[in-house]
């Protein structure tokens, strides 16, 4: 499966954000995840900022995937962010990141959330996909990328 759809709402895409440093991004993060899916801003914040300091989620090639598990969520929940401004994010390429996608997962959902970093990570690393990405002018086309064409043609 190519799509992401089943991860992500519309609402919850943003292009052109603003974050200064990665406690400010995981702050946004969280704007966005209690906006798009009325969870705690704070926690999400919280977990994001806990998660990465067991080591930094940025893979390579401009790309983060912050990952935590929330208490009170009945699946895996997708946040995804364009920097306007690459940010440092001790890459394992040492690349600044301008792509964001999180994930929010139940505490017991240990499998479901493995599937879901896998297929994120590997969408991700489609770099005519990634390029893609990178050009679309607007929050709408960024989600139409995300969820491929089945999706949104179903919506």
């Amino acid at each position: 499966m190519n799509d992401l759809g089943d991860l992500l709402k519309p609402d919850a895409v943003h292009s052109g954000t603003v974050a200064g440093s990665k406690k400010k991004l995981f702050s946004l993060l969280g704007e966005v995840a209690a906006a798009s899916y009325g969870i705690d801003a704070a926690v999400v914040s919280e977990r994001l900022s806990e998660r990465e300091k067991l080591g930094s989620t940025g893979f390579g090639g401009g790309i983060a995937i912050p990952h935590g598990k929330i208490a009170g969520l009945t699946g895996v929940q997708g946040l995804f962010v364009r920097l306007d401004k690459p940010l440092d994010f001790a890459s394992v390429d040492d690349l600044p990141v301008d792509l964001v996608f999180a994930l929010l997962s139940p505490p017991d959902a240990g499998g479901e959330h493995l599937k879901a970093l896998a297929r994120v990570s590997r969408r991700l690393r489609d770099r005519v996909f990634v390029a893609k990405l990178r050009g679309a002018g607007s929050a709408d086309a960024l989600y139409a990328l995300l969820v491929g064409s089945e999706a949104r043609d179903a919506a």
